[in-house]
């Protein structure tokens, strides 16, 4: 998130790529783009330590867990306006999480996930409520790793025109000199072209400024985050944000759409929805574990757009093994066909092809064509066998 007044400021925060960091960001701690939850889409700042103790146990319960979730994160508010005047070191609210960010990290960690939290690389963060990391990296990661933490969301806010490659590598630094793996999400918004440096800086950068639950929005953040697909792979990620699945301002087709295009972008899939609250609908299209599996397939390849026309594009990701998924989406007002062939989306000759559609849980055998009747604002999405 970000607030106007630095968006405003964000002219001076300026870089050019540099070279590789001579001390890099494990890139084994997120082999594949990093599954979970974040708070921020549904409540904001309305929350409490009793709702993240209610996510983890929903993650159990409702078999998000079993299907790859992992990550438990709390977003900005969790913390009190001041730091500790004997220790420097940040405090839990005091009211919202009485029992403390330790216990509460326990919890998640009880139940086999993990547990993430959130900063600010500036001096405040994005609502002005929380102290940033911005020259307390040190005592704050030292304090993230007592914690337990497992996971960084790293913001942009209130950096006072400081560099965005200094502020972001001073924290890779000092993540790493705890000892403990942390995950780092570079949450910069795209303004320094993170995809050019984030490599070994983070494990993951977002590449557009923040998501809201309307389909024009997701659109405009397709077009942003596709375009970046050379720069994704094992261990550092295209972050186009968080999903807005469930949070009710989209239909259940453009909510489908952005499950499966966040899937063939090799995004990070953490959900904002309250998971309290969530229809079976929507619970249903976050469990889809074939295309779950498309968006963890270890190639770590995102997709291409091969073709985009008159609203209409074709995605195909490259997934180990030699098989091909296959997204074709609908952006415009009409029901269109769509069509691709096993040839354009990189398939070997061969006698045959098993399509299968993902939505469905179907195969069908094709000679190479691939087509379907795509719904307004609907994506369909395969994946492709040669025989």
């Amino acid at each position: 998130m970000r607030s106007l007044l630095t968006t405003l400021a964000l002219v001076g925060a300026f870089l050019a790529a540099p070279a590789a960091p001579a001390s890099a960001a494990d890139p084994a701690l997120a082999p594949t783009p990093p599954m979970g939850f974040n708070n921020w889409n549904s409540t904001g700042c309305d929350i409490n330590e009793q709702m993240i103790r209610d996510i983890a146990d929903i993650f159990v319960a409702k078999k998000l867990k079993d299907v790859g979730y992992r990550y438990v994160n709390v977003d900005d508010c969790w913390a009190d306006a001041t730091r500790d005047p004997a220790t420097g070191r940040l405090r839990h609210h005091p009211v919202r999480f009485p029992s403390g960010m330790k216990a509460l990290a326990d919890h998640v960690h009880a139940r086999g996930l993990k547990f993430g939290i959130y900063s600010s690389a500036g001096t405040l963060t994005c609502t002005g409520t929380m102290p940033g990391s911005l020259d307390h990296e040190e005592v704050d990661a030292q304090t993230f790793a007592d914690w337990g933490v497992d996971y960084l969301k790293y913001d942009n806010c209130h950096h006072t025109g400081r560099p965005a490659l200094e502020r972001y590598t001073r924290m890779r630094d000092a993540l790493k000199k705890t000892g403990r793996p942390i995950v780092h999400s570079i949450c910069e918004w795209g303004q320094n072209k993170p995809w050019e440096w984030g490599k070994g800086v983070g494990h993951l950068w977002r590449t557009t400024g923040d998501i809201v639950d309307t389909w024009a929005r997701t659109v405009e953040i397709v077009k942003e985050n596709a375009p970046l697909h050379a720069h994704a792979g094992p261990g550092h990620w295209n972050d186009p944000d968080m999903l807005e699945v469930g949070n009710g301002g989209q239909t259940k087709t453009e909510y489908r759409s952005q499950f499966a295009l966040w899937a063939v972008m090799a995004a990070p899939l953490l959900i904002g929805a309250d998971l309290r609250k969530i229809s079976q609908e929507h619970l249903d299209v976050l469990l889809n574990k074939e295309i779950i599996d498309v968006n963890q397939d270890r190639l770590g390849v995102q997709a291409t757009a091969v073709r985009q026309q008159n609203g209409h594009w074709v995605f195909v990701k490259a997934l180990s093994g030699g098989d091909r998924a296959v997204a074709l989406f609908n952006e415009s007002e009409a029901t269109a066909t769509i069509s691709t062939t096993a040839q354009e989306a990189g398939l070997p000759p061969s006698a045959g092809y098993t399509v299968r559609d993902l939505w469905e849980g179907k195969d069908a055998q094709s000679s190479g064509a691939i087509s379907a009747a795509v719904p307004p604002h609907g994506t369909a999405i395969f994946r492709v066998k040669a025989a």
